[in-house]
């Protein structure tokens, strides 16, 4: 992960918190004027700074504008799951190749394996997260009645599908939230700041997407632990492994929240 600076400063965070906000407005509240409005403000007095942070905000700020061109609500018809899959692929794909082709740099970057050996701690962590996600998802989903944002799904081709879209997502958020977003951040910021606006972005389109209700108090935490583990391991793969696992149990558990007789391996 490069960085400007060894010590990075908090100047920046005034326009990241504004691109971040942005983000809750076009994401949370779902106004697309206004979201765009503060978007376009906070990258503007991005560049009056510093033109390295105008350009990575900028970055930041294409691919939130491509994902807020279109509805990110749960749907597995297949328009819905091609159009999704559109947007999402070139929102992460749109500043990884302006990062390369047009600025000529590295910000951006996919490191899938770290250089380092795992700890005992990141390995049990590994192993906890599906047992966490057991005991806290289903609770979350069926007692909020947050399930019912996404489909009532019992066809075959429809689980499928859901199956693919919930680990397509999934591996998106690492892509864009943490390669891209936190990585780019942290260029400017340092860790903990980063790692807040990050996750302010991360869970203000998780929301759109369908954790709502007290689903904040759940995905804030996770996607902070996720900037957190990545900046530690410097590490998709882990973070990856980290968010796929707990997909694995969101898939199981909105679809036994939908039909209560299937995969009845839950406790709430």
């Amino acid at each position: 992960m490069q960085t400007l600076a060894e010590t990075p400063s908090h100047r920046p965070l005034i326009p990241a918190i504004g691109v971040a906000a942005s983000a809750l407005v076009l994401f949370g509240f779902q106004l697309p004027g206004w979201g765009h409005l503060l978007l376009v403000a906070a990258v503007g007095l991005a560049w009056a700074m510093d033109r390295e942070l105008g350009a990575d905000l900028t970055l930041i700020g294409i691919g939130i504008a491509i994902v807020s061109s279109t509805s990110v609500e749960a749907d597995v018809s297949w328009p819905s799951f091609i159009r999704i899959g559109a947007v999402l692929g070139l929102a992460v794909a749109t500043p990884f190749l302006l990062d390369r082709l047009l600025l000529r740099r590295k910000a951006i970057t996919f490191p899938w394996r770290s250089r380092t050996r795992k700890t005992r701690l990141e390995i049990a962590y590994l192993v906890a997260v599906p047992v966490l996600g057991w005991l806290i998802l289903p609770f979350y989903f069926i007692r909020s009645g947050t399930y019912a944002n996404w489909p009532h799904i019992t066809e075959t081709d429809e689980l499928v599908r859901f199956f693919i879209g919930v680990n397509a997502v999934g591996t998106w958020d690492e892509l864009f939230f943490i390669c891209t977003c936190f990585a780019l951040l942290r260029r400017h910021l340092p860790l903990w700041p980063a790692n807040f606006v990050q996750a302010t972005i991360f869970v203000s389109f998780l929301w759109e997407l369908g954790y709502r209700s007290w689903g904040p108090f759940l995905t804030a935490p996770f996607a902070l632990l996720q900037g957190y583990l990545f900046a530690r391991t410097k590490s998709l793969g882990y973070v990856l492994a980290v968010h796929l696992l707990f997909d694995a149990i969101v898939f199981l558990a909105i679809v036994h929240a939908h039909n209560p007789d299937w995969i009845p391996i839950f406790v709430y």
